[in-house]
């Protein structure tokens, strides 16, 4: 999986190499122990708030309510086989405990990102089980298109049983293979025999034409996509980590925290004097 809080909302990309840097000056690619402390609020906001859980239910009572209307008026390629897509990772499962844990004790204590994933304890997230049970039951096949990667297949499929989850088997659970960059081929794969009749996700890039776009490119794209959100597209809140922070870096992964810091700032918009 692609997600690993290192602040308000640091990706995987940026913590290789991390250790608890605490008692030590941090190492090169090391984040400051603040910036673990930065991603206090969201991960409260996250885990407490009620308009987070609010918005959960309300992505997937409007799946419901497309995919009624989708498969009652036969309004697909009936030549191929109605599917839905879904990402994992806060869309189905909620991993919070883990980034919880950055935020009080830092990488690594009690555990990495690894070895959280392969403990296979992430719980569901509002909606999601009711949801998948109905298109299941409408003979919908269900797609769980991950960036965790390949390895944490037999531990994700685990996860995802003991919650009972529909289809979650290796045929649809699909997670990242080495050296493949975003999503867009898993998807491409599932629609070669499948009409994907909805996505969901908590990352642009769980949609199609988002991958490596920086910051305004992303923006510009929501606008121009407009219209397939709430209607193929499903998009719920995660201000925990995301792809959206590193396109305001460009996704330099060799900047330092110095310069990371100095570009959130840049980007804020503030009141003028």
């Amino acid at each position: 999986m692609k997600k690993i809080v290192l602040t308000s909302m640091m990706t995987v990309l940026f913590t290789a190499g991390m250790t608890n840097c605490v008692k030590a000056e941090p190492a090169k690619n090391e984040p400051p122990a603040h910036f673990y402390e930065q991603n206090t609020m969201s991960t409260l906001w996250f885990q407490q708030a009620g308009e987070a859980k609010a918005l959960y239910y309300q992505g997937y009572n409007i799946g419901k309510m497309r995919l009624d209307e989708l498969l009652n008026n036969k309004q697909y390629n009936q030549a191929l086989k109605p599917a839905i897509v879904l990402d994992l990772d806060e869309t189905v499962i909620d991993n919070s405990p883990y980034q919880a844990s950055l935020v009080l004790n830092g990488k690594g204590n009690p555990l990495d990102w690894s070895e959280w994933i392969e403990r296979a304890e992430a719980k569901l997230l509002p909606g999601a089980i009711d949801f998948l049970r109905y298109a299941d039951s409408r003979n919908v096949e269900i797609f769980y298109i991950s960036n965790r990667n390949e390895t944490h297949k037999a531990a994700t499929i685990k996860n995802l049983q003991k919650l009972g989850i529909p289809q979650a088997d290796k045929a649809h659970v699909l997670l990242k293979q080495e050296k493949e960059h975003g999503k867009e081929a898993r998807r491409q794969a599932v629609a070669k025999a499948h009409d994907i009749l909805l996505l969901f996700g908590d990352n642009l890039g769980d949609f199609h034409g988002f991958d490596g776009v920086d910051a305004a490119g992303r923006r510009t794209a929501v606008d121009k996509h407009r219209n397939e959100f709430g209607k193929k597209l499903i998009v719920f809140p995660n201000p925990m980590y995301g792809d959206w922070e590193e396109a305001l870096y460009q996704f330099d992964r060799k900047k330092s925290w110095k310069e990371i810091n100095k570009l959130r700032k840049q980007h804020l918009q503030s009141i003028s004097k």
